[in-house]
């Protein structure tokens, strides 16, 4: 039996029925049928993150280029395909379309390539609810510094509810992960605004928090957390080309969803 980081207690594959890539017993339908739909779910959830926060409809709105507001037809919208043999650009006017695109179908993909790998056929459902929601609250807040609560909360309460079917017996530190989450995050924030005169960390931050703590469980928190921090000191180096300004915003939910996501599938960091 194998505890994963959120305290959900799976099999692994060496001694489960349920084995994964590495040995499918001729069960490769579930798998590809994932594989194929990653990069669609990708493609809607960068979709979702362009047109969420300005409000524009997600689902009825048709797909147009950016530039000269031409209807896309269904073959220039096949998911990474499309983008390839259209160079990255649009087929009437020629202009880029842009590699955002491209990375959240490449994103979707690796993280169904990763829940594929990583964890047994059980496993695999609620593995990927969590990195797809986590991949598009990283797309929206990088776009617009956002993390709506309509995907935050829900998020949450998919953690709970996962770790309530899984291991009902640890339900109590998701809960306390949860709470621990957003307390940590808030008291955080309240800190450094009393302290630098400025916010430091949104709202949205907190919430998100407390939906990882929802699914790892309290004793995940701290290592989610230093991945979170180490991630996001990198993204600021690199957005400030070598340099770090301590007035410069960016957008923290990207780390937090990394932090989250390989505490989750791989455990808390530990010493050996």
């Amino acid at each position: 039996m194998f505890v994963n980081p959120s305290g959900v207690t799976v099999l692994t594959r060496e001694n489960s029925n349920l084995p994964g890539l590495a040995r499918m017993d001729g069960q490769y339908a579930p798998a590809l049928l994932i594989g194929l739909a990653a990069p669609c779910v990708g493609s809607f959830a960068g979709l979702v993150a362009d047109r969420l926060p300005s409000g524009s409809p997600t689902v009825a709105g048709r797909s147009r280029c950016a530039s000269c507001e031409a209807r896309l037809r269904w073959h220039e919208l096949v998911p990474i395909v499309s983008w390839l043999a259209q160079r990255g650009r649009c087929r009437r006017c020629g202009a880029a379309i842009g590699w955002a695109a491209l990375v959240a179908e490449l994103a979707a993909l690796a993280v169904a390539l990763w829940v594929l790998l990583a964890l047994p056929e059980r496993a695999w459902l609620p593995a990927l609810a969590l990195g797809w929601s986590l991949l598009l609250l990283s797309l929206i807040d990088l776009k617009s510094m956002l993390l709506p609560d309509r995907i935050t909360l829900p998020l949450l309460a998919a953690g709970l509810a996962s770790a309530a079917l899984l291991a009902p017996e640890r339900w109590s530190d998701h809960a306390l992960g949860a709470a621990i989450g957003f307390g940590s995050l808030a008291v955080l924030a309240l800190l450094y605004e009393k302290t630098r005169g400025r916010t430091g960390l949104g709202g949205g931050d907190a919430k998100l928090f407390a939906a990882i703590g929802a699914w790892i469980g309290w004793a995940g928190l701290p290592s989610a957390l230093l991945i979170a921090g180490i991630a996001g000191i990198a993204h600021a180096f690199i957005q400030g080309r070598g340099r770090l300004s301590g007035g410069e915003r960016i957008p923290f939910g990207p780390a937090l969803a990394l932090g989250g996501w390989i505490v989750w599938l791989h455990g808390p960091l530990a010493w050996r």
